[in-house]
C-alpha cells in the first residue's frame, strides 16, 4: 500500500484528469498549460508540466532583451504543448506559441469590444507590413498606415503604437489592423474639441497651409478651415495666389461651422467695409464713368468701376451697329472703357452698364449730318430680294428699296443692275432714329427725277399734261412727261371711268395720252390719272354750260364743250 507522501499512479491520473478535464495525457496537446522550470542548461530551459517527461525550450523564447530571459529554477511559466512525447521521449513545448495563444484570446476579447490594441511594425510584405500584437502577427495594409500616403515607414518600425483591428479569423490565423483608423479617430476627437472652442463670427489668426484654384486651407491651430476665393476680397480674384501665399499668417472671420461635417468656412473680405453700401447713390442711373474690363463672356463683359464693384455690359448694350458679335471682338481684358449706368440692384449686388449709351447714337449723328434730300456715297454691302443695303458714314447702313433703284424698269431688273462691293450714289429719303433705319433712293438722282421742290417741269397737283407710255404692265402704265420730263405711273384703276377702259392692254408703248397729276409718292414721283382728268373735264363742262335745269342734256353739254375745245 502506497504512503501518502508518494501518491499512486491512480492518484496522479486523477490529478491529471482534474487539470485536463478527464482527457488524459493526450488532452495536453494543443493547449497552454503552466509548468515549472527545473533546470537551465546549454541555453535551454527544462520545464516540467506534469507529464511523464519534461520538455525543453530555447531561452531565446523567454528573452525580454538581448541578454535577459528572467528565468530561474522554480519559475512558473505558461507554455504551449505541441506534442506530449517526441522521438527522444521528451515533451514538445513552446513559449512563443503560448504567448500567441494568450494574445489571440486577448485580441478576440478586445476586437469584440472595439478596443484599440498595441503593437509594433516589424516587417514588410507584399501590399503592406507585419505587426506584432504581443505574440500574434497581424497584417497592416499600406493604405492603412496613415491618413495620407507615407513614402518612408522606417520611423514607424519597431515603435509601440496603437492599432485598430479591422478583421480577424483565428481558424485561419488572419488578423488585419489599421493605424489610419486610430489617427482619424484621434483627429476627429481633437477637431471636436477645437470646434467646441470656435464660434461663427469669431475673428481668428491662422496660417495658410495649402492653396488650390478655388481657395486656400488655413490652419487654425490643429484644425483647417476653407477660405474660398470669393471670400478673399470684394474685388475680383482670379486665383488665390494673387492675394495670399503658403505660410502667410492671415486674419480671418469664421463664416460658418457645419457641425455634421465639421467643416469650417472662413472669410477675409468680411473684415473690410462693404463697397456696395450706398451704391445706388454713388452710381445713379444715367451716370457716365470710366471702368476697366475684368472679364469677357459670351453674354457680355464685366467692368470694374472701383475695387469690389463690377457691372455687366450685356452683349446687347455693347455697340449700336455691331449686332450678334462676340464681346471679345468689341472690347479686351484690362481695356479702359466709358460706360453708362443703366440699372442698379443693391440687394442682388448687380449693376447693369451700357457701352453704346456712352456714345452718341450714330443714326442721330447721321441725321444731323445728312438731312433728307442730301446726297451720299456708299458701298453695296448686300443685295436682298427687296432692295440694296448701302454702307454709310458712321458705320451705319441705309436701304434702297427695289422701287427706288431706277425709273422705267421693274424692281427685279433694277436689282440685277448692281452687285456687292459696288460704290453707288443715293439721296436720303428718310431717317427713323428709333427704328435705326435709313431709307435711300438712287433713281431720284436720274435725269427727269422729281426735285425737292416738286417734280421736274414744275408739275403740281391738278395739272393736265401729255405723257408718253414707257411700259405697259398688268398694274398700269409707266409714263413720262414729254421727252425728258418726270416719269410717273398710272394705276389700272385710273386708266378710265368705265371698267372696259381700265385695261392696260388697250395702250401701246410710245402712245401719247393726256392725264391729270393726281399727286406725288414719298419720293415725290408724280402719279397720273386719266380717270381724274375725265371727271375734271366733266365738272368743268357742267360749270360752263349750265345744269340740267336749262333743258340741255349732259351729253349735249359735254358734246358742245368738246366741240369748242376742238375749235
Amino acid at each position: 500500500m502506497a504512503s501518502s507522501a508518494n501518491p499512486s499512479r491512480a492518484d496522479f491520473e486523477a490529478l491529471l484528469n482534474e487539470q485536463l478535464g478527464g482527457a488524459g495525457e493526450d488532452g495536453f496537446e494543443g493547449r497552454v498549460v503552466k509548468g515549472t522550470v527545473t533546470a537551465i542548461e546549454n541555453g535551454m530551459a527544462v520545464i516540467d508540466v506534469g507529464l511523464k517527461s519534461e520538455g525543453r525550450i530555447n531561452l531565446k523564447e523567454f528573452m525580454r532583451s538581448d541578454d535577459e530571459h528572467g528565468l530561474e529554477v522554480g519559475s512558473e511559466v505558461e507554455v504551449f504543448v505541441d506534442r506530449v512525447e517526441n522521438a527522444d521521449g521528451e515533451a514538445m513545448l513552446s513559449r512563443d506559441r503560448a504567448r500567441r495563444e494568450a494574445a489571440w484570446d486577448k485580441l478576440e476579447s478586445e476586437f469584440g469590444e472595439g478596443k484599440r490594441v498595441d503593437g509594433r511594425i516589424f516587417g514588410r510584405v507584399k501590399g503592406g507590413f507585419t505587426v506584432d500584437l504581443d505574440g500574434a502577427v497581424a497584417f497592416l495594409p499600406g493604405s492603412q498606415v496613415d491618413i495620407r500616403p507615407v513614402r518612408d515607414v522606417t520611423p514607424l518600425m519597431d515603435m509601440p503604437q496603437p492599432f485598430q483591428i479591422l478583421k480577424m479569423d483565428r481558424r485561419r490565423g488572419n488578423i488585419v489592423v489599421s493605424r489610419r483608423a486610430v489617427l482619424e479617430e484621434t483627429r476627429a476627437e481633437q477637431r471636436s474639441e477645437l470646434i467646441d472652442k470656435l464660434a461663427e463670427g469669431q475673428v481668428i489668426d491662422g496660417v495658410v497651409k495649402n492653396i488650390t484654384d478655388y481657395g486656400a486651407f488655413v490652419d487654425l491651430g490643429g484644425i483647417d478651415g476653407l477660405l474660398h476665393v470669393t471670400d478673399m476680397s470684394y474685388k475680383r480674384v482670379n486665383h488665390p495666389n494673387e492675394v495670399i501665399n503658403i505660410g502667410d499668417t492671415v486674419t480671418v472671420q469664421i463664416i460658418r461651422i457645419n457641425s455634421d461635417t465639421q467643416r469650417i468656412s472662413l472669410g477675409m473680405k468680411q473684415l473690410e467695409s462693404d463697397p456696395w453700401d450706398g451704391v445706388g447713390a454713388k452710381y445713379p442711373v444715367g451716370m457716365k464713368l470710366t471702368g476697366t474690363v475684368t472679364n469677357i463672356t459670351e453674354y457680355g463683359a464685366f467692368v470694374e468701376l472701383e475695387p469690389g464693384i463690377e457691372g455687366l455690359v450685356h452683349v446687347s448694350e455693347m455697340s449700336w451697329t455691331k449686332k450678334n458679335v462676340h464681346p471679345g471682338k468689341i472690347v479686351s481684358t484690362s481695356q479702359e472703357v466709358e460706360v453708362m449706368v443703366l440699372e442698379v440692384d443693391a440687394e442682388k449686388r448687380r449693376i447693369s452698364l451700357g457701352l453704346k449709351q456712352a456714345q452718341r447714337n450714330p443714326w442721330e449723328e447721321f441725321a444731323d449730318a445728312h438731312p433728307i434730300g442730301s446726297k451720299v456715297t456708299g458701298e453695296v454691302k448686300n443685295a436682298t430680294e427687296f432692295g440694296l443695303f448701302i454702307g454709310l458714314p458712321g458705320d451705319v447702313d441705309g436701304m434702297v428699296h427695289m422701287s427706288d433703284i431706277a425709273w422705267g424698269i421693274s424692281g427685279e431688273d433694277a436689282l440685277a443692275l448692281h452687285r456687292k462691293g459696288e460704290e453707288v450714289e443715293a439721296i436720303v429719303l428718310d431717317v427713323d432714329i428709333e427704328k435705326e433705319r435709313i431709307s435711300l433712293g438712287m433713281k431720284q438722282l436720274e435725269k427727269g427725277a422729281p426735285t425737292e421742290g416738286g417734280s421736274s417741269g414744275a408739275l403740281k397737283r391738278g395739272d393736265v399734261v401729255t405723257v408718253t407710255v414707257l411700259e405697259v404692265r398688268d398694274g398700269g402704265l409707266e409714263v413720262q412727261v414729254g421727252d425728258d420730263g418726270a416719269t410717273g405711273f398710272i394705276k389700272r384703276s385710273d386708266l378710265g371711268r368705265d371698267r372696259d377702259e381700265q385695261r392696260p392692254d388697250r395702250f401701246q408703248t410710245g402712245q401719247k395720252i393726256d392725264a391729270l397729276v393726281a399727286g406725288f409718292d414719298r419720293s415725290k414721283k408724280p402719279n397720273f390719272s386719266i380717270k381724274a382728268r375725265q371727271i375734271a373735264e366733266e365738272k368743268e363742262a357742267v360749270a360752263q354750260f349750265g345744269s340740267s335745269d336749262s333743258g340741255a342734256s349732259l351729253g349735249d353739254i359735254l358734246g358742245e364743250a368738246l366741240k369748242q375745245k376742238g375749235e
